[in-house]
């Protein structure tokens, strides 16, 4: 007895997305390249495939915004810089979160140049 979708959706290659029996046999790598392609093409996907919204650790933070880890520590201890707490203790930092933070800081330091000559 055929399987059919409950949709008529249909995967990249064009066939259904689940049928099996018959004509309509998708292969494994077929059935799985339709879940992923539908999986993607979801709204919700992007936030979960989205690299950039991964949270990042202190040392992740440090390299992106330039400083040390004890100055992210220090930010963090004294509340200047967006974080999570994650189980209490681990700190985390989305990136849309420092990007904002990244362009104030650099316009307060001047990209690294002095008024003295």
């Amino acid at each position: 007895m055929p399987i059919e979708t409950t949709s008529n959706r249909l995967a990249p290659h064009g066939r259904p997305l689940a049928t099996l029996g018959g004509e309509g046999k998708v292969s494994p790598m077929e059935a799985m390249e339709s879940l992923l392609a539908l999986v993607e093409s979801q709204p919700a996907a992007e936030a979960i495939f989205n690299r950039e919204e991964l949270p990042l650790t202190v040392k992740d933070a440090a390299s992106y915004l330039g400083v040390s880890r004890q100055t992210v520590y220090l930010w963090v201890e004294r509340k200047q810089i967006p974080h999570l707490r994650v189980m209490g203790r681990n700190i985390r930092f989305l990136k849309s979160d420092l990007e904002p933070f990244r362009a104030a800081f650099k316009q307060e330091v001047g990209y690294g140049t002095t008024d003295k000559a």
